[in-house]
């Protein structure tokens, strides 16, 4: 694959990625297989575009920057077990500060969970993934794959944090965001069992990427 090739798939991926915030096309769509379909088919189409992305940064010209040590991965192992856990603990759980979040209305800024860490979970979780696999991958392609993905992450905390600010209104919003900041960092959780099975999830999850990496990625990553 030439530079162009690998240009143009970056294009296409952000193309795709930029559906959710474009209203009007996201109406339009939703309008015809619903919401729940919705989300469906843009995670499977993300998936999809990440993958394809990912597949066409391996096949760009390889241009080194810096060798790959031993201790990066090591590196990259103990930030993706983090990473998992974030992700385990936050999917399906209310946060009106993001996307994602379910049964926002039932959400409780005294008992804010991982949001009183962060209010962007699933972005933290990309811009750690992103930043991580740079060490491992000092090659020119993997390099811009990386560094934009984990600058777009960063970036779009600015972008959501405007738009819930505009859907909730700037008083409602700043109201909830003060009310998280005073919570407790470490609160006794509301159900040990759950804890414990996002826990495991985390865990799990952290077992399955490694196990799928040389799958999926055709490279170990152990």
């Amino acid at each position: 694959m030439t530079w162009f090739g690998f240009a143009g798939v970056f294009g296409l991926f952000f193309l795709t990625h930029s559906v959710p915030v474009r209203p009007a096309v996201k109406s339009r769509i939703t309008a015809r297989i619903g919401q729940r379909g919705f989300g469906i088919g843009y995670s499977i189409l993300s998936l999809a575009m990440l993958s394809l992305l990912i597949w066409s940064a391996g096949e760009a010209p390889y241009v080194q920057l810096w060798p790959q040590m031993i201790w990066q991965r090591h590196v990259v192992h103990i930030g993706m077990l983090a990473a998992c856990l974030i992700l385990a603990f936050s999917i399906g759980r209310p946060n009106p500060f993001s996307f994602g979040g379910a049964n926002n209305q039932a959400f409780n800024p005294t008992r804010p969970g991982i949001v009183r860490w962060t209010r962007h979970p699933i972005l933290l979780v990309l811009a750690l993934w992103a930043g991580l696999h740079l060490l491992p991958n000092g090659d020119l392609a993997h390099v811009l794959l990386f560094a934009v993905l984990g600058s777009f992450a960063i970036a779009g905390r600015a972008l959501i944090n405007r738009r819930k600010q505009r859907e909730m209104g700037a008083e409602r919003w700043n109201a909830v965001n003060r009310a998280v900041q005073e919570a407790p960092l470490v609160q006794k959780p509301l159900s040990m069992p759950g804890t414990a099975l996002r826990l495991a999830a985390g865990v799990l999850t952290f077992v399955i990427l490694l196990a799928l990496h040389p799958v999926v990625i055709g490279v170990s990553a152990l």
